[in-house]
């Protein structure tokens, strides 16, 4: 983990996306536990994610693995999270509008 987060610029900073794309490979693979710990990471800094969007899409990403492990409360609180983050968001987005219907299936 300590390499992977390392930034060499201060400009522009794409340090979590090799972890971002491994999670994504894991969920294509239905591997969701480690998916969901690829997505951890980044939500775990959120000092590097700044304002990406990498940062908010690992919260829907880290949902829907939970989802996929069959993690609902795990799942209602990731993606409450992202809510919460584009809670004043253009409410026409559609990762924003997928969120909220994948949110309300949630049981």
């Amino acid at each position: 983990m300590l390499h992977e987060t390392g930034q060499t610029s201060q400009d522009v900073t794409f340090a979590l996306y090799p972890i971002y794309l491994r999670g994504e490979a894991y969920l294509a693979n239905q591997q969701c536990r480690a998916a969901a710990a690829e997505f951890q990471k980044i939500s775990d800094h959120p000092g590097l994610v700044e304002n990406e969007l990498i940062g908010a899409l690992a919260r829907v990403e880290l949902a829907r693995a939970h989802v996929m492990a069959k993690e609902t409360n795990q799942a209602k609180a990731s993606y409450a999270g992202f809510l919460a983050l584009w809670q004043a968001a253009d409410s026409d987005l559609p990762l924003l509008r997928q969120a909220r219907s994948e949110y309300a299936k949630v049981q």
